[in-house]
């Protein structure tokens, strides 16, 4: 089936069901980004990591069904006026739990960046030479400290 076919029939859909099935979308992204919230700040970052392919699957459906809303939305008002407003409420529910989701992943990644500096610090002057300098005292390089500890900005 081609992307044209696939979304002429969703369009084609009864708003009832075309709604229902957005909303279903929405709800299970929407609870699959809150066990990752949960997770995240727990601190278990492998294990939210496993839910990506999941939530990545989800977020792509939903769109496919809020663009299909988008298009058909005079004639879901006319239709199915109810439904589109729980949609709406959903919608208002997924953007909360986004912005939750983006603060808990912020404060995760600094949590580690600050982990990581830290570690870098403590290993660079462990590592520092014990030779007296120009003014007979222990000099110390700062840009050593980091040597060896590498940050991953992926997070």
């Amino acid at each position: 089936m081609t992307a044209a076919a696939r979304l002429a029939a969703l369009d084609s859909l009864p708003a009832n069901e075309l709604c229902q099935m957005a909303e279903i979308a929405l709800a299970a992204l929407v609870d699959v980004m809150n066990q990752e919230t949960t997770l995240l700040r727990a601190g278990h970052l492998r294990q939210a990591s496993t839910l990506t392919p999941d939530k990545t699957r989800l977020a792509q459906d939903y769109v496919g069904f809020a663009r299909s809303v988008q298009r058909q939305r005079d004639r879901l008002k006319a239709q199915a006026p109810d439904a589109v407003a729980r949609l709406q409420l959903g919608h208002e529910r997924l953007a909360t739990q986004m912005a939750e989701n983006l603060r808990v992943l912020a404060t995760s990644r600094t949590v580690t960046e600050d982990l990581l500096t830290d570690v870098a610090k403590v290993v660079g002057q462990q590592n520092k030479a014990k030779t007296y300098g120009r003014a007979g005292s222990v000099e110390a390089d700062p840009a050593a400290s980091a040597r060896g500890i590498a940050v991953n900005r992926a997070l």
